[in-house]
Formats: structure tokens, C-alpha cells, sequence
């Protein structure tokens, strides 16, 4: 499961840093819409996918201390 969601982050995050750069770009091209969608969209849709790869990346971090009593 570790390796599921390890693999899981870094997907999101490339995904999401990719989407990010492309609305950026974008943006400093002047245009407001890329295939319908607006590039404001596209920017959260990549900030929600970073997210959610980072919280992906700490679920696995704080299963590897666990702490058995």
C-alpha cells in the first residue's frame, strides 16, 4: 500500500506541476481559455493535484515511524 501511494504522489505532483506550467505560460501568452477551460481552472486544478500528491507523500512518511508499544 506504501508503494501505491508513493507512486500515487509523485504522479499528482508531476501532473500537477505540469498543469501549473501550462497555465502559467499560458496566462503570460494573453489568453484566458485553453479548449474551453479557463486557465484559472486549470491553475487550481494543478494546485489540487500538488496537494494532494504532498499529502500522499506524508501519508507514507507517517506510516514509516510508527511506533510499536
Amino acid at each position: 500500500m506504501n508503494d501505491a501511494m508513493l507512486w500515487f504522489g509523485r504522479a499528482a505532483g508531476v501532473v500537477g506541476l505540469l498543469l501549473c506550467a501550462v497555465a502559467v505560460v499560458t496566462r503570460f501568452a494573453g489568453q484566458y481559455f485553453i479548449g474551453g477551460y479557463q486557465v484559472g481552472s486549470m491553475l487550481q486544478g494543478g494546485t489540487a493535484a500538488m496537494i494532494a500528491g504532498c499529502l500522499a507523500f506524508l501519508w507514507v512518511l507517517s506510516g514509516r515511524f510508527d511506533v510499536k508499544r
